[in-house]
């Protein structure tokens, strides 16, 4: 049954909603997952470690979409809150178009500049023949890598989360069909798995053009009577600049902390690290998800003043994140040796060397949802300034300020605790902004 934007969201109903998007963000996650596995298990753990170096790369290049996406959601949410369906397409239109013409360019430029980016983080030898060869091949689908992340927001926001989840689940079910295909049976190695990515990304956002461009009972549709909205373009990324600064800064920790680890470990230490950041994108996708979700709710009842249903959805999330990080958490422990032994079983100090991090790392499972949560929600309020300062500090001073400091102090362990301190100190400062703009904005 269809949930409505203008509805009181109960426990129940919330879920429901918004369980979609959850499961949309995970099945996303799975694509570089999967690749993965199949790379770690058929492949070798080189070949491993090259694709784990390479993706925060082409995820600071993918945290654009989700910049415009979440930004854009809340600007035609908040259109759609004042009834004014038609300039909502308008702008919805604009922003799928800019974001494929951004996509190539930065697909160009990424083919060049690639090499000497994997050489500043420490790649030599096979590992930097390795990292480039995939990096190159996925950058080919980057123009519907970047859109793709602002379709997830957009397909809540046209009130059809579960489609958004069909569209995802088609493109994880191809990628893991294809490599299964390219890397086992063919035994095309590393060029399987970009492959599979490229083709199944097309497909996802091939699927999700089409739909939008016909008639249907969606909120959004794609129109060509549209135009570039210098205006809208801009308000679109600064309130979603707290996206771009979270995602790119947890590349760029992702980056410094395989950095430290070819340093203290290894190639050891990036696969290991593989293997963490792979149970933490599920995890983290389920707070995403959850936020995706619920944003575009935010938006509308902002923009038609139901405060009283802010407040309802501001405390209902505060609850749901809480209870899913002790859940999640315990999730973790118990499958933090079986996991590890998946993809790293083959090597045992690798395997030591996984289970010891993973069970240090995990602990910031309890804290994840709140920092990124508060973000999330004064981007859905148009306050991308208070947005990015969480995001910012979160990232910039906590986590990489963490990375680089405690393994002084601590040594090899100094490098796991790092996230689990940043976790704390983030969500104490969420709390606080939240205390602060509570009268503002009369969600408390």
């Amino acid at each position: 049954m269809r949930i409505h934007l203008s509805e009181h969201f109960t426990y129940k109903k919330l879920l429901r909603f918004v369980l979609p998007s959850i499961a949309m963000v995970i099945f996303t996650s799975i694509y570089n997952i999967v690749d993965g596995l199949f790379v770690s298990r058929f492949v070798g753990k080189i070949s491993f470690a090259a694709i784990n170096l390479v993706f925060p790369i082409l995820m600071i290049l993918g945290a654009f979409g989700s910049m415009i996406g979440t930004g854009g959601a809340a600007i035609i949410g908040k259109t759609l809150g004042e009834g004014d369906n038609d300039r909502a397409n308008k702008y919805f239109s604009m922003l799928i178009y800019v974001m494929l013409v951004i996509g190539a360019i930065f697909a160009v430029a990424g083919y060049f500049i690639l090499p000497e980016i994997l050489k500043f983080l420490g790649a030599e030898g096979e590992l930097l023949e390795y990292s480039v060869l995939y990096g190159r091949i996925a950058l080919v689908a980057l123009p519907f890598f970047i859109t793709e992340f602002a379709f997830q927001s957009f397909f809540v926001t046209a009130e059809k989360p579960q489609l958004g989840l069909y569209v995802t689940i088609l493109g994880g079910v191809t990628n893991i069909l294809l490599d299964a295909l390219f890397i086992v049976v063919f035994g095309w190695g590393l060029v399987g798995a970009a492959l599979a990515t490229v083709i199944s990304q097309t497909i996802c956002i091939l699927a999700e053009i089409i739909y939008f461009a016909r008639k249907n009972d969606s909120l959004l549709h794609l129109t060509l009577k549209t135009k570039f909205y210098g205006k809208i373009f801009i308000k679109a990324c600064i309130n979603g600049s707290s996206e771009i600064v979270n995602m790119s800064a947890m590349s760029i920790v992702s980056m410094l902390y395989n950095y430290q680890l070819i340093k203290y470990i290894g190639e050891n230490g990036v696969a290991a690290y593989g293997v963490i950041m792979y149970v933490a994108f599920i995890f983290a996708a389920v707070f995403f998800g959850y936020e995706m979700g619920i944003s575009p709710a935010i938006s509308y009842q902002y923009g038609a003043k139901g405060y009283d249903e802010l407040k309802n959805l501001l405390r209902k999330s505060l609850v749901i994140v809480a209870v899913t990080g002790v859940a999640m958490f315990t999730l973790a422990e118990i499958l933090a040796a079986p996991f590890a032994n998946i993809f790293v079983g083959y090597d045992e100090d690798l395997y030591n060397l996984t289970i010891h991090a993973f069970r240090i790392q995990i602990i910031s499972i309890l804290f994840l949802g709140f920092s990124s949560f508060g973000s999330a929600f004064f981007t859905a309020l148009n306050n991308g300034l208070i947005s990015a300062v969480i995001s910012f500090v979160h990232t910039f001073i906590f986590e990489i300020g963490c990375v680089l400091l405690l393994p002084l102090i601590f040594g090899i362990d100094g490098i796991w605790y790092s996230i689990v301190v940043a976790e704390i100190a983030a969500s104490l400062l969420t709390f606080f902004i939240l205390y602060k703009n509570r009268k503002k904005y009369n969600y408390a």
